[in-house]
């Protein structure tokens, strides 16, 4: 299930909001400027499913969020527990950075956990399927997939290079409850 908590900065509880409930955590964020919304996964892929037919299912909400947005290439990312470079790339997307345009992603299945840092609080983000969240250009914030990543994910970009991170060199990642453990 979704879940939004709103944590001060310099302390990972208690959290000032802890919900579940979609409209209110579409609440939360929209007031901080993040996009937040449900969209129908009634779709279910096999393990190998081509990435093409993933985005082909979802393309009406897809082209959408492109025409009211700008954002010129899709993508989809799955990640499995058996990766030989979860490890890795845990690790990296748990370093709090921002990047020069949106980071768009709808989870087709599984969850990831999104920690933005805004002002002086902290919102983790629990999306699982069905979910999609829109962060902002130049927010700070990190992502963790878990130890045992399972999810697939459309991603929506501007820059057709796709994902370019600046990390910000802050270590408050650290401070803050890990996903799935």
């Amino acid at each position: 299930m979704s879940r939004l908590r709103i944590f001060d900065h310099a302390s990972p509880s208690p959290p000032r909001v802890d919900t579940a409930d979609g409209a209110e955590i579409a609440w939360h964020l929209s007031a901080a400027g993040v996009r937040f919304e449900r969209w129908r996964a009634a779709v279910a892929f096999a393990p190998d499913a081509d990435p093409q037919a993933v985005i082909e299912a979802y393309r009406r909400d897809i082209d959408r969020l492109m025409d009211e947005n700008g954002y010129r290439s899709v993508d989809v990312i799955r990640m499995l527990p058996d990766n030989p470079q979860k490890a890795e790339l845990r690790a990296k997307f748990l370093n709090e950075h921002i990047h020069t345009e949106d980071e768009v992603r709808f989870f087709v299945e599984g969850a990831g956990a999104f920690y933005l840092h805004m002002r002086d609080e902290v919102h983790t983000v629990l999306c699982e399927s069905g979910d999609l969240i829109g962060v902002p250009a130049n927010t700070t914030h990190w992502f963790d997939m878990g130890p045992l990543p399972r999810f697939t994910a459309i991603r929506l970009f501007t820059n057709p290079d796709g994902w370019v991170a600046r990390f910000t060199g802050s270590d408050i990642a650290e401070r803050f409850p890990k996903f799935g453990e």
